[in-house]
Order: C-alpha cells, then structure tokens, then sequence
C-alpha cells in the first residue's frame, strides 16, 4: 500500500506531478493524478481503446465532481480543475487527507470536519468498464452527495471545443448514452447539459501543444447517504446493458491484482508484476500483444521484443508469450518484424527489433522447454538470416565481414530513431553496436535452437564465427582516441563503425548489449570505467555528458523534446543490460546499482517505471510515466538476474 497525505494532496505542484493508472486489459484505462487535477489531455475515467487495436483510444468520461450537501444545508465541492486563465476551482484537493494505492488501485478520502468521504474506482478486466464507488465512512448525520459527469468522445490525442456541436446524449434506464458510444449509470441521473470551457491541461502546455479542450457535463448522479452507505457509478462503452455493479468491479479488480502478486517477494516486486500486467493487453485477432506505454503508445515490436522476458518470462505468463510470439511470426516479411501500426499503416522500419525476437523466442524456449515452439518458428528464423545475407529494406544487409550494415537517406532504423521534421537526429547509418550484438547473439541462438531440435545449422555457425571475429576486431576503441584502461575487455566500443562519416567513437549506452546479452560478443568480460559513467540512479544515459550535443534536459516543444530524446536522456529500459553485463562479470555484485530505480516507482507514475528521464541531477522524469521496457527490464533484473 502506497499513501501520500496532505502535503502531498493539497499541494498540486508536487502532487500533480504524480500519475496512477488502472488498466482494462484492452489498451484502455482510467487515469489521473493522485489530488484529482487533470493535467493531460489523456486524462479521464473512461478511456476507450477499438477492440484489437489498442492504440486508437477515445477520451469518454474525463471526470466525476463530487459535491457534498453537508447536514448544515452547505454545499462543498470536491473536485479539482484548472482553467485556461490560470483559476484552481474547484480547489477540492485541499479538503483531501490522504491517497491510497492499495493492490495497484487508488482510494482517495476527504475530510470536511467530521465527515469522511472516499472513493475507490477499478476497470473490468478485458472490457473497457469502469466501475468508482463512494462510501460515506463518517458523517454525524444524512449527507447528499451528487457527481456530476463531465463528459467527451474525442480522440485521446487531440480535444473538443465548444464550438463545435454539441455531445448527444441520450436518457437511458438507471442513467445516459453518450454519443452513441458509452453509457452512464448510477442512481438519481439528472441531466444537465452544460459547457465547461477552457480546462487547462497543464502537462500539456509544458510539452508545447494544445493545453485547453471544453467538457460537456452531461448530469449528475445523486443520492442521501448515511454512514455506511454507498453511491456506485458505471461507465462503459459499447451498447449492451452491461451494469455489474461498482463495489463488484473494484472488488473483483482487487482479488484479481492480490493474486497476480502473491509470490512477491517484497512491495517492489509485487508494484512491478501488477505495472508488467498493466501492459500486456488483448490485440488483433485476439492475441496477446503488448502496448509500449501509457497513455499515449500503442504497440511497437522492438519495444514489445526487448520487454518480452521481463514481461512474460519473469511472471511466468508462457502460454501468453507463446501466442504472442507465434503472432508476431506471422508479420515477417522480408526477413522484417513488423514494428507497429500505430500510424495507421503497418511499418517494416527497423533493423533492431527483428533481432530482439531472436532473442524473445531463445529465450522462451530456453525457459520454458517449449521445443514444439522451437521447430516451429526455426524455418522463419532461417529465413531472417538469408534475408539479411542477400539484402532486405532500408539498405539492411550483413557485409562481407559478416557484421550487419544498414542507412537509408531520412530514416532512422535503430532504437535511437528520433526525427525532428524529417531529420534523423540519430542516423546511425552503418555498423551499430548493439545491432551487430544483437546479431551475433541471434546467430548464436538459432544455432541453439537447432541443436535443441535436431534441425541443421546450415550456414549459421560459420556466418556467426566471422561476426564474432569482426567484432572483436572491429569496435574496440583503440588507445588513445578514448581514456580506457586499456585492460583486455575494458576498453571502451565504438558506437557505430563504417558509416558514412567513418567511425564514431561517441559514448553511448548502446555497447552495453555486447556484454550483457547471453550469446553477446563481450559476455563476461569486465565493463569499462568509461560506460559506467554514464549510469545515474535511474539508468544510463544516452549520450555521455560532455560529449558534443549532449543535452541534459529533456523538456519544451516537441521539436526540443525530440533533439534531445537521445542526446543525453536517462532510458531506465538500459539498467537491465547495465546490471547483466556486471553480474556476468562479477556474480553477486548487482543490488545495489537498483536502488535508485525502486524510490523512483513511487515518485512520479506511481508503482511503475518512466519511459526516460533528464540525463542532468536530479533526473526528472519524462516522457511516457508507465513504458513497458523500463518495467519489463527491471522486473527481469531483479527476479533474475544472480
């Protein structure tokens, strides 16, 4: 149980900048911040995900606003906004005395003298339906309490103005129907229909984009409550009649996430296993797939890969990671992973992430003994390697030295793939680090699998026996272009080699796989003084500081976001390989490089992990406050790793 106070509460610079989210299983989810202030425009109570295509999400219940009708006839509202000419009203958070997170879902309470107010909300799991509960704990007498229902149906990315029509809303039995889309129901529905304009989302207007949107409410819900008694609301999309009942959901919800985490090993782990669930959700066709982070991604491959042992291996979830691997099987083509169609198209257009799955299905079948799996998907897997040897898009090809080359003008094909306009920031055209890593690494699990299965290597051995040469012999960084030891296996990796401009020496976190993956071309050999000190207490940077372009703040208008995405930001996803490479070369010798990481759970998206952070002290989070890889790789690392 996480419980933050009034100080927290009742303070919106510190406790607005605390997210919680509650999942449906879908892509869908209900989220906020820990005093109630919507500072996104992704915001809400219902956010409603297209069944199988979990990152087309609409914005539909943004809020419910309590308003307590006390013994003494006063009315006091509870709720909290911010509006477009900088007024906080109402200023409900200063009346809140503590937030809760009890098993993964949020309990607020309210105090307004010798009255106690709480609330509980929970999602059912697989649909997207809201159930939130107030219970009147204390009161010396017969209180009213009414929610009004503040109300949209747009796309979770943009918002809605006034002058635009307006929301149609239907009367329905026990409540309302919104845009023909979702339904409301709860005792005493009273319609009102009314505008509320200029809600401010403030997160929003620190990211530089659209930071107002107008809000229908709809009506409000109303009942008389003695101590004890309940006011229970539902939301859900879709027009079925599906009422289940609010204390139901919640406590479903609650017996669902205690047992998912009954063999925590302590709080962190079991706040890991439930942020893990929350990402691993029902996809096309109704495979399990992975959404890469909340509330704005939907599902990207590299991400899915590299999260795939974290999130299903380490939770023992196999009979899900089997048919999600055996989905993604299907998208090859060309010896390409499909990476995502979360721009509306399915894209072939990394270099990396067909390589992860290599590694995914290794380390599945390795875990779990799964050979049927193995025999299965080994014949694509071939197929990914003659592909790669005779050439596939992008310019991806394996070159003479058997090392993995790829570029293309305007793309940006590893996981550094950040543009502003149509400028790469990143290119990294040539001969990555981690690619030819990963490569290696995949090589040498095919050729595992083979064995396992009885299966021929083919050219497989041979093919990894040159790469392995031409690393070694490639990407060490020679004295003196870099302050190394100089010590075998201590000396710094060159970033990226043969590229357009020749060899770039920049220090990167990216070499980190050559030691850290477990068929890696560095596996076991001491990590150079020079890349741990790119570690801060949330994970490495992306560029060393100091190094030309190093920026290390990670704030302002997209285009400022975006140049700097991998030009210094911390990316808590890359602690994982960090603690591997250290444990491989020193057994024992890794808890404590996780302790940063543990606070950090709590302090910004709580109970889960930041998809990055500023690369200068004292490391703000940014970007995605719940991204899968960062939780996947320290759950991993901390169950798993010796």
């Amino acid at each position: 149980m996480v419980v933050y106070g009034t100080q927290v509460c009742g303070d919106l610079a510190h406790g607005a900048a605390l997210e919680w989210l509650v999942p449906d299983g879908t892509g869908g989810y209900a989220m906020g911040t820990v005093p109630g202030l919507r500072t996104r425009r992704y915001h809400g109570l219902l956010v409603v995900a297209e069944p199988g295509q979990p990152a087309r999400r609409h914005l539909a219940l943004a809020a419910l606003d309590p308003v307590l009708t006390l013994p003494s006839g006063a009315e006091v509202e509870l709720a909290v906004h911010e509006w477009a000419g900088g007024a906080i009203s109402p200023a409900g958070h200063t009346l809140l005395e503590r937030f809760e997170l009890v098993d993964g879902l949020p309990r607020w309470r309210w105090r307004i003298g010798p009255v106690v107010l709480e609330r509980e909300l929970a999602m059912v799991h697989g649909r997207a339906h809201l159930g939130v509960v107030h219970r009147l704990l204390s009161a010396p007498g017969p209180v009213t309490l009414a929610l009004k229902a503040l109300v949209t149906w747009r796309d979770a990315h943009g918002e809605r103005s006034a002058a635009g029509p307006e929301p149609l809303v239907e009367a329905h039995d026990g409540g309302a129907v919104v845009e023909r889309s979702f339904r409301l129901h709860g005792p005493g529905f009273q319609g009102i229909s009314q505008w509320y304009r200029g809600a401010h989302a403030r997160l929003e207007a620190d990211r530089g984009l659209s930071a107002h949107e107008d809000l229908w409410c709809a009506g409000r819900f109303t009942a008389r409550l003695e101590p004890g008694d309940t006011l229970e609301v539902e939301a859900w999309a879709g027009d079925e009649d599906a009422h289940r009942g609010a204390a139901r959901i919640v406590q479903r919800a609650r017996q669902r996430n205690r047992a998912l985490t009954h063999d925590a090993a302590d709080p962190a782990d079991a706040a890991l296993v439930l942020a893990a669930d929350a990402f691993v959700v029902a996809g096309a066709a109704g495979a399990p797939d992975v959404v890469a982070g909340y509330p704005w991604f939907g599902t990207w491959s590299r991400d899915t890969m590299t999260a795939y042992e974290g999130l299903f291996l380490s939770t023992g979830w196999y009979d899900e990671g089997r048919e999600l691997l055996r989905a993604y099987a299907a998208t090859l083509d060309d010896g390409m992973l499909a990476n995502t169609a979360d721009t509306g198209r399915t894209e072939h257009n990394t270099v990396d992430a067909t390589l992860w799955f290599l590694h995914a299905i290794e380390r599945h079948v390795s875990g779990t003994g799964d050979d049927d799996l193995a025999a299965e998907v080994l014949p694509a897997l071939e197929e990914i390697v003659a592909a790669h040897v005779r050439g596939t898009r992008y310019g991806i090809r394996v070159d003479g030295d058997g090392l993995v080359t790829q570029g293309a003008p305007g793309v940006a094909l590893t996981w550094m793939d950040a543009r502003v306009g149509e400028i790469p920031i990143t290119p990294r055209a040539g001969k990555p680090v981690e690619v030819n890593a990963l490569w290696i690494n995949g090589l040498a699990a095919i050729a595992a699998l083979a064995e396992r299965t009885g299966r021929p290597a083919g050219p497989v051995p041979a093919l990894l026996a040159t790469a392995r040469a031409s690393f070694e012999r490639r990407f060490p960084i020679p004295s003196p272009w870099h302050p190394a030891t100089g010590r075998p296996g201590a000396t710094p990796l060159f970033d990226v080699v043969d590229g357009p401009g020749g060899d770039d020496p920049a220090l990167r976190p990216n070499q980190l796989l050559a030691w850290s993956l477990p068929r890696g071309p560095m596996r076991g050999r001491e990590v150079p003084e020079a890349v741990s000190a790119l570690i801060t207490p949330l994970g490495p940077r992306s560029l060393a500081a100091g190094e030309r372009g190093y920026a290390g703040v990670h704030a302002g208008d997209p285009a400022r976001r975006d140049a700097a995405y991998h030009q210094g930001t911390v990316w808590p996803w890359m602690l994982g390989p960090y603690v591997d490479a250290h444990a491989a070369a020193a057994p024992g010798r890794h808890a404590e490089l996780l302790g940063g990481i543990e606070a950090h759970l709590w302090e910004w998206g709580v109970g889960s992990v930041s998809e990055t952070a500023d690369g200068d002290a004292p490391h703000r989070a940014t970007g995605c406050p719940f991204q899968a890889w960062s939780v996947a790789e320290v759950l991993r690392v901390r169950r798993n790793v010796g």
